[in-house]
Parts: structure tokens; sequence; C-alpha cells
């Protein structure tokens, strides 16, 4: 069984009542039930499709937020060979929510950033739930320079719900932390790609998602700040995130149409969390087509190139 959303509850009852029946099967009862069974599957895959044909805006945050989504370890250890992680900023601490290091990737040798939130409750805590604090991204900047001194392609996973908004975080200069890393990405002169794998949210994303090709999963969101958080500032009222979320065009369809990122990676009907071989294959893919296409570009090309692509948004709005 998987883990459903509240708009899934149609989907979860058929797959409780498909269980129901295979167990009793299992267990030599008198009645046949495969044709039953067989009902069932196809009503609860048609049903799914029709709830995914037709997602809003706070449907999609959910499914960005699903516990079970394959995270950035999960994109590490099936993309990249020879995967040796880098630790600590060199200044304060190690930060376990920036995941960082060397690789690589169909053979060629890479630097890896991204965003791990766990998949349990020690694992978040570990990872304190994908929210870097400032070492985090002073880390990142410091494997960049190191790409950056080596001619290695930077290639970036987005997923959180933002920077850590906390007290101790503010004390070690976290806005200027999260300047420093776009800046870096900014500057670079070498091939950067960035995919939204999840959430991207605020300048917690964005420090490490400034980068020359930018992509987002179907189901993936992307914004300047939470949908709660902006309830909370416009209407004082977290409760109306749904309406927020609306309103902000958050999703990849949204902001390939306003040209904010590049591309849009499938997922499998029910999310990426239904697919995760499939889903993490079609990352690489795209991966990789993204790099061969800026492999005959220099390094000063590539910095204007992204540069030129960042002030270009909202131009033509």
């Amino acid at each position: 069984m998987y883990n459903y959303l509240d708009f899934e509850k149609p989907v979860a009852d058929l797959d409780g009542k498909i269980l129901e029946l295979k167990k009793l099967a299992e267990e030599g009862g008198a009645l046949d039930t495969n044709d039953e069974i067989a009902r069932l599957e196809k009503r609860s895959a048609e049903a799914l499709r029709d709830l995914y044909r037709k997602l809003t805006p706070w449907q999609k945050a959910q499914i960005a937020r699903h516990p079970d989504r394959p995270h950035c370890i999960d994109y590490i250890g099936r993309l990249f060979t020879d995967f040796t992680p880098l630790a600590g900023d060199r200044n304060f601490a190690e930060d376990e929510a920036i995941q960082a290091g060397l690789a690589r990737f169909n053979g060629q040798a890479v630097a890896v950033i991204g965003q791990e939130k766990g998949n349990d409750t020690k694992s978040r805590l570990k990872h304190n739930f994908g929210m870097a604090m400032p070492e985090g991204y002073r880390k990142a900047v410091r494997v960049m320079d190191l790409a950056d001194r080596f001619n290695l392609p930077v290639i970036t996973l987005v997923d959180t719900a933002g920077a850590f908004p906390g007290i101790a975080a503010e004390e070690r200069g976290q806005a200027e932390a999260i300047a420093r890393s776009t800046a870096a990405s900014l500057n670079l002169k070498v091939p950067m790609v960035s995919v939204i794998i999840g959430e991207g949210g605020s300048g917690g994303a964005i420090a490490i998602a400034t980068a020359n090709r930018v992509y987002m999963l179907e189901h993936a969101i992307y914004s300047v700040i939470s949908p709660e958080g902006a309830a909370s500032i416009l209407w004082h009222d977290s409760t109306r995130a749904k309406d927020a979320a609306t309103n902000m065009r958050i999703t990849a369809q949204d902001l390939y149409e306003l040209k904010i990122i590049d591309g849009i990676i499938p997922e499998p009907t029910g999310g990426a969390h239904r697919g995760k071989d499939a889903v993490i294959e079609a990352t690489g893919n795209i991966i990789n087509v993204a790099l061969k296409s800026m492999a005959s570009m220099d390094g000063e090309a590539l910095k204007k190139d992204r540069r030129d692509k960042f002030l270009a948004i909202g131009r033509n709005l």
C-alpha cells in the first residue's frame, strides 16, 4: 500500500478492497475473486488517472512533499558512480541538509550538490528536513569553487521548503550565506544544471539553482515562499495555503510557461513515488542532454549564458 494523500481517498478505498480480496484468496477462500480483483484494479487505475489529469496547484504541492518521493540520495545512488562526499564548510560545521561531493556522471567527472530531507524520523532530524543552515550553503560554495578550479560541471538537486529560519541560522549569517552561494553559482565558468525534484522553496532553493539549465519534475513546485508562508503574510492565516498556492503560480507548468525553467521531467500517474526508477532515469537523460548542449561553450560564454538567463526573467511578461 502507498501513503495516500487526502485527495487520493477514492483510490485508497479501491486499493483497500483489492488487498482484502487478495488476502481472502491467499487464505484459501471458496470464492473465485480474480474477476472482481481485475475489475477493481481497472477502476483504481482509472480513478487515479482522472485525479491526476486535473490536479490543482495545492494538490501538486502535496505531491511534491510526499514522504515517499525519491530524494537526493536516491538520485545520487542511481545516477552517479564513484561518489565521494565532501563534508564541512571549513569554518563552522558540517550540515547534513546539503549533500555535496565529487562523482562521475556517465563517466564524466562532475560536482554534485543536493538537499536531502530524509525519509524517516531519524534521518529527517539528521538532515534537518532539508532546511540548510549557513554552513550548508558555505559548503556548497566550497564545492562550487572546487568544481570551477578543476573544470567540473556542477549538477544540483533541489528539494527544500527553504533555508532554516531559526535564530541560530540568523546569528551565523543565513542571508549572507545564501547570497554568496547564489553569487558563486552565477560566477561559475563551468556548466551548471539544476533539477527541482520536490520543493524549491525561496532563497534556500535559488542558492543552488542559479544554473544554466533548470528543470522541474512534473509535480514539483518552485516558489519565492511556501504557500503557508505566503498565506500568513497576505491573510495572517496559514490555513489559506491552498488559496496562496493557487495564486502564486508555483507549478512546473506555470513556470515553464513563464520561461523560468527550461523543461519538465514527466512523472508516472500517481507521482514520482509510484515509479522511482523511471523518474530517476528520465532525470539522468535530461541532465545528459543539457550537459551535451553546453559542451562547446567556453567559461565566459557559460557565465554570460547564465546571467542573461536570469536577467531576462520577467522582461516579457
